[in-house]
C-alpha cells in the first residue's frame, strides 16, 4: 500500500509543479530589512528606453510606487503621490512609478494612459511599464498604490500606504510615506515601517507574456 502524502508534503509538490511566477503571485509582500529585488530588470520607459530600479537609485535610497491609472484609489492620491516623487530626489531618494497591470482589459492603463497622466500631474519621476509584472511578483506587490522605500544601504524600511486620508488630503492626521522619507534622509528608521496598503488589485499580465 502506498503511504499517504503529508499535507505539507503535498504543497512542496505543488509549488514544484507550478510556474515560478505563479508561486510569486502567491507569495506575501516583502520582508522588512530585505534588498531590492528584480533590481536590474529592465522596465520600459515611456520613451520606448529601458531602465531599472538600480539606475533610479539615489544615495540615499530608492522609493518605489506600483500605480496605474484606473484605480480610484490611484487617482484620489495621485497629487500626493506626485509631490512626493517630484521633490525627494533632490534630497537623494530615486523614485520610480511602475505599472504592472494588463491593460487588455483596463484600456486606461495603456501607454498612451500613463503618458497622459504624466502630462496632467506633471510628474518628473519615471513612471515605467512592468511587462511581464514580474518586477510586481518579486516585490510581493498585491495593489496600487503600494509604496516600498529602501534606505541607504538597500534594505526595505517602509512598505504600506501613502497617508490616512485618501479622500479628503485637509483631513490628513498620518502622513505616513512622508514621514517615511524624512527619516530615511535623515539616516533613521521610520517610527510606523509598514502600514495596511490599500488600493485596487494589481491585473497581473499572464505568466510568460
Amino acid at each position: 500500500m502506498t503511504a499517504p502524502i503529508s499535507f505539507s508534503s503535498a504543497l512542496v509538490l505543488l509549488s514544484a509543479l507550478l510556474p515560478q511566477s505563479a508561486v510569486a503571485a502567491e507569495a506575501g509582500p516583502l520582508p522588512l530589512g530585505s534588498p531590492i529585488p528584480a533590481a536590474k530588470h529592465k522596465l520600459k520607459g515611456l520613451d520606448g528606453k529601458s531602465t531599472t530600479i538600480a539606475d533610479v537609485r539615489g544615495k540615499k535610497g530608492i522609493l518605489v510606487i506600483f500605480t496605474c491609472n484606473h484605480c480610484p484609489y490611484v487617482k484620489a492620491w495621485q497629487t500626493r503621490i506626485t509631490e512626493l516623487a517630484n521633490a525627494y530626489p533632490a534630497k537623494g531618494i530615486g523614485v520610480i512609478l511602475v505599472n504592472a497591470n494588463d491593460p487588455s482589459n483596463y484600456p486606461e492603463d495603456d501607454e498612451a494612459g500613463m503618458r497622459a497622466r504624466v502630462s496632467e500631474l506633471g510628474l518628473r519621476a519615471p513612471y515605467v511599464v512592468d511587462t511581464t509584472s514580474d518586477v510586481a511578483r518579486a516585490f510581493g506587490a498585491r495593489v496600487t498604490p503600494e509604496a516600498f522605500l529602501f534606505a541607504a544601504d538597500g534594505k526595505l524600511a517602509y512598505h504600506g500606504t501613502i497617508d490616512d486620508n485618501r479622500s479628503d488630503p485637509k483631513k490628513v492626521s498620518a502622513h505616513y510615506l512622508r514621514d517615511a522619507l524624512e527619516a530615511v534622509v535623515a539616516g533613521r528608521k521610520p517610527a510606523l515601517a509598514q502600514t495596511k496598503s490599500l488600493g485596487c488589485g494589481i491585473k497581473f499580465r499572464a505568466a510568460g507574456r
